[in-house]
């Protein structure tokens, strides 16, 4: 299927209109049924065969509106919300941890979360701005910390004295979710489970430039269906089939993107570019 990259980067625009004004545009229709024209209903008049005419109509119509999809029943919390808790420091390394994003760059921090923060590998892989009483350094979420409280944080251990003097061990820490820096100039990601089939999928979502809330495939009747995620931060299903997917992705803030013709891989060391990323 040719992607749609003249849709702002395919990141999906929604406009909520009645019916009537949806068929008043001409040739431009509701495909879903959902009462508002949006980048869903491309998607579906693509695989329908619509006309050229009627396609170029749909584009237009959608082209028309800037506000990116928002689903509000996803979002956690306003940007730039600030936790607080206890900051300690732990000794292992860039490999194993809970979230299972393998191989993580040394170019991060990396920090385990407590439970209640880590919501079911809702911020594995969240970007984190970390702040002590002697700086400010920025972290990212790969691992557990399961007897924290909420708001504490245990950081890796050559990365605690930049925030706060080793010798303390427990210290106040406050933090806020950011974007992902590798995300400015890049698409978001996918790796495969090992074991994944046509007949059963393990996914992870990577380089997103805010955590992901939720993740959903274009299935065969043309509507789209959310994947259950998995605590050790993997999407699974064994209803997708052999691909190549549309992906429809929400993050933490409600921002909706869609991302079309992602292959299926056997192989659980691939990354596989995508071709959309979230707004900041």
């Amino acid at each position: 299927m040719k992607k749609i990259s003249v849709f702002i980067a395919v990141i999906a625009t929604v406009l909520s209109i009645s019916a009537v004004s949806a068929f008043s545009a001409g040739s431009v229709k509701d495909e879903d049924n959902d009462g508002r024209i949006d980048v869903y209903d491309m998607i579906l008049a693509q695989k329908r065969g619509r006309s050229a005419e009627e396609l170029t109509a749909l584009k237009n119509f959608i082209l028309a509106v800037d506000d990116y999809t928002i689903n509000e029943s996803c979002i956690l919390e306003p940007k730039g919300t600030v936790h607080t808790g206890e900051g300690t420091f732990y000794g292992g390394g860039y490999v194993g941890g809970c979230a299972m994003l393998d191989p993580v760059s040394t170019d991060y921090w990396i920090v385990a979360m407590n439970l209640a923060d880590y919501n079911n590998a809702q911020l594995a892989g969240a970007y984190l701005e970390v702040t002590g009483e002697l700086g400010t350094i920025n972290m990212l979420v790969t691992d557990l910390l399961p007897e924290g409280k909420k708001g504490d944080l245990d950081l890796y251990v050559d990365a605690f004295p930049l925030i706060a003097p080793v010798e303390k061990g427990r210290v106040p820490v406050s933090w806020k979710i950011i974007p992902l820096d590798t995300a400015e100039n890049a698409p978001v990601c996918y790796k495969y489970k090992e074991g994944t089939t046509e007949y059963w999928c393990g996914l992870q979502v990577r380089n997103h430039r805010y955590p992901i809330a939720k993740l959903e495939y274009l299935n065969i009747k043309g509507e789209f269906e959310e994947i259950k995620r998995r605590q050790y931060n993997y999407f699974e299903s064994d209803k997708m089939g052999k691909g190549p997917f549309t992906f429809r992705i929400t993050d933490i803030y409600g921002q909706v993107i869609i991302d079309e013709d992602i292959p299926l891989s056997y192989d659980d060391t691939e990354i596989i570019q995508g071709h959309v990323q979230f707004p900041e």
